[in-house]
């Protein structure tokens, strides 16, 4: 089942669990018991129950973290933060913007890890940095005229309201 989005398993909650189950189980309780105690369904406590039996306390240890380690150090990932700061015309890119395929190629070219162009925003987002979008405005853009045309033209050609009263021609009143 998981949790929700954005919510991050506490392991050493988890294992807290597991003991204070192992120690109900050790008073006399029954698994139903300790299930609503410690707020999992009847099988969670049942395996617990043959993990201890079977090895021990230390079946019921937290296994550490969750996941495949990650491929850039943490010492990595601040040297990444720094060369992302220099910008990407340090690469040869034209434009000062950070796409994840540039990204990508900055890792590979530097560290020697390759990651696909789709992941490398996790990395971005662990370091802080936050996804972009360049608002698409021409070069040419003349900010007097695009004022001028908004007072003038604008309401000018923008619909009008209905009058009080006034029925629009897909009206279903009946007369």
């Amino acid at each position: 089942m998981g949790n929700p989005a954005g919510v991050r398993r506490d392991f050493d909650a988890l294992e807290k669990r597991r003991f204070q189950a192992i120690r109900l189980l050790e008073r006399g309780e029954n698994q139903s018991a300790i299930a609503r105690q410690v707020k999992v369904v009847r099988q969670t406590v049942a395996r617990w129950v043959q993990q201890y039996r079977a090895q021990g306390k230390s079946a019921l240890r937290k296994a550490g973290r969750a996941g495949r380690k990650p491929r850039l150090s943490e010492k990595d990932g601040q040297r990444l933060q720094t060369l992302l700061l220099q910008g990407p015309e340090r690469l040869g890119y034209e434009t000062p913007l950070w796409t994840c395929p540039r990204v990508a190629h900055l890792i590979t070219q530097e560290f020697g890890v390759r990651y696909h162009e789709g992941h490398v925003w996790k990395i971005l987002v662990g370091l802080g940095w936050s996804p972009q979008r360049p608002t698409g405005r021409a070069r040419e853009r003349n900010e007097k005229q695009i004022r001028q045309w908004k007072k003038k033209v604008w309401p000018a050609i923008k619909k009008k309201r209905f009058a009080k009263g006034a029925f629009s021609s897909s009206s279903t009143k009946a007369d």
